[in-house]
């Protein structure tokens, strides 16, 4: 391949081109050849991301697979482009979530199928777009482009109040996103330019510096989600499709904790070091309370939903914890654990709440119902199902051999070397988690068969079987050998370590 063939931009631009073609050439008489189109773009899409991967230099930090052509020059705007070793294993785990989406719809989605195979296809280039952008405001509007898609797969395939989820969940990202456009407009006045490494090099005063990491901080804490700001969440996932629900939790809460590590750690680090104790505060008050509120939780979707505000505490709480840490030990490498631990967390994440989502949407195209209280038994009727929902249960606990145990081990352990107490109160995800995730398998899974419905159900089909496989095989990968992705971010990794600690003033 040539060293200036625009890779990235083919992994962009291919599956958006896809679904605009998908949308042109809409018709229900060809559901069938619409199906296969969608697959086969997801795929090349997918294959594209693979060539990044397998021609990716994880010697270095510095950004690959470069591309920048002038694109507002007045404003000294650029479609400029690039990945390092943080946002690599991201696009990966985009492009391969959408594959496996396209595959669960398959036989699912009967109304507008080109529409709805469509809608994720643009908002997977977009998605792409968001993890390569080095130009701020080509990344804001890859931010704000891809909400759009999301809306309407959730306000057209979504459940009974998918009007209501639809439009709370826009106008929580949407408006949260407008501070975030204000600091990016400050930073171009400070550094002459749009460019994202630019702003990584000025020096910022700490009220300056405060003020904008909040900024931030409102536009990432709401994708994340973050507590308080995390209600719309739960809702979007209850009314959203399966498909809606699978990218929501793998890749757009990923988009903000990436928010942090590519704006707010490297462009604001005093500010960040100031205020690391309200970031370690909301993470632990995700680990702890919402893991607390999932316990409770009757509704299958709504129960993982929150296991998912929990779990991407465990995010923040690696990436901020770094200073408490340098302060310790005066040394980076316990820091560079837990920042590593959290994108491991994310990637593992990604794995077990799609695997999750999509079992939930098993049941609910067999017996319509979410609630925990109209299953009962399924594993006499279902074996292959229950054997596979058991095991991404026991990933979502933190089981060791699986990738749930791997970053969150990651993360307790870097936790120690900064406050034993902090560790001993993000170590409670392991009980919590363990309590509602297994409470509700017992509840579905295990025991007498509840009633007739249950009765009546078939075991996973093909397809089926392939998604949750494929799904499977990657839980006990990353959970066996986690080297290969650990590999990948290490430099990279290393390098914004050192840089936020030597940009302190």
């Amino acid at each position: 391949m040539p060293a200036d063939f625009p890779l990235l931009s083919l992994a962009i631009w291919l599956p958006i081109a896809g679904g605009l073609l998908l949308l042109a050439t809409a018709s229900d008489q060809r559901m069938q050849s619409t199906r296969v189109m969608a697959l086969i773009i997801s795929v090349l899409t997918f294959l594209c991301t693979v060539l990044l991967y397998t021609h990716f230099d994880q010697t270095t930090h510095k950004m690959q697979f470069a591309e920048q052509i002038a694109w507002i020059p007045a404003f000294d705007i650029n479609y400029h482009l690039g990945i390092d070793g943080i946002s690599l294993p991201l696009i990966l785990l985009t492009s391969f979530t959408t594959v496996l989406v396209v595959i669960a719809g398959w036989e699912v989605i009967n109304y507008k199928p080109a529409q709805y195979m469509a809608a994720f296809l643009i908002m997977e280039g977009l998605m792409i777009g968001v993890f390569s952008a080095l130009d701020a405001i080509l990344f804001y509007v890859f931010w704000e482009g891809m909400l759009i898609p999301m809306f309407l797969i959730i306000g057209i395939w979504g459940g009974p109040r998918r009007v209501y989820a639809a439009v709370k969940f826009f106008l929580y990202t949407f408006l949260g996103s407008v501070l975030m456009l204000v600091a990016l407009l400050y930073l171009y006045f400070s550094a002459g330019s749009f460019a994202i490494l630019d702003f990584h090099q000025i020096k910022i005063g700490m009220t300056a510096q405060i003020l904008i990491f909040l900024a931030f901080l409102v536009a990432f804490a709401v994708k994340v989600p973050m507590w308080p700001v995390h209600t719309w969440l739960p809702d979007a996932h209850v009314e959203a499709p399966t498909g809606g629900s699978v990218i929501l939790a793998a890749i757009m809460l990923k988009m903000g904790a990436y928010g942090f590590l590519r704006f707010s750690l490297p462009i604001t680090p005093d500010a960040s070091h100031e205020l690391d104790w309200l970031m370690i505060l909301l993470s632990l008050i995700a680990v702890v309370y919402i893991g607390f509120v999932a316990l409770v939780q009757t509704d299958m979707k709504k129960l993982i939903a929150y296991s998912s505000i929990s779990h991407m505490g465990f995010v923040t709480l690696g990436f901020f914890i770094v200073f408490m840490i340098f302060e310790q030990t005066g040394s980076t490498r316990g820091a560079v654990m837990g920042l590593e631990g959290g994108l491991v967390q994310m990637i593992s994440h990604g794995f077990v709440s799609s695997a999750l989502f999509l079992c939930v949407g098993v049941l609910y195209d067999r017996l319509h119902s979410r609630e925990i209280s109209a299953y009962g038994g399924v594993a006499n009727t279902m074996p292959v199902f229950a054997s596979l929902m058991v095991l991404f249960a026991l990933a979502n606990s933190g089981l060791p051999g699986t990738s749930g145990f791997v970053g969150e081990f990651m993360v307790i352990l870097s936790a120690f070397k900064a406050n034993f107490w902090i560790a001993l109160l993000a170590g409670t995800t392991l009980v919590l988690g363990a309590a509602y995730t297994l409470w509700m398998v017992k509840r579905v899974i295990f025991g007498a068969v509840a009633n007739d419905g249950v009765a009546g159900l078939k075991d996973i089909n093909a397809r089926e079987a392939l998604v949750l496989g494929v799904l499977a095989a990657a839980v006990l990968g990353l959970g066996l050998w986690p080297a290969p992705v650990l590999d990948i971010m290490h430099p990279s990794v290393q390098h914004l370590l050192l840089h936020i600690m030597q940009s302190k003033l």
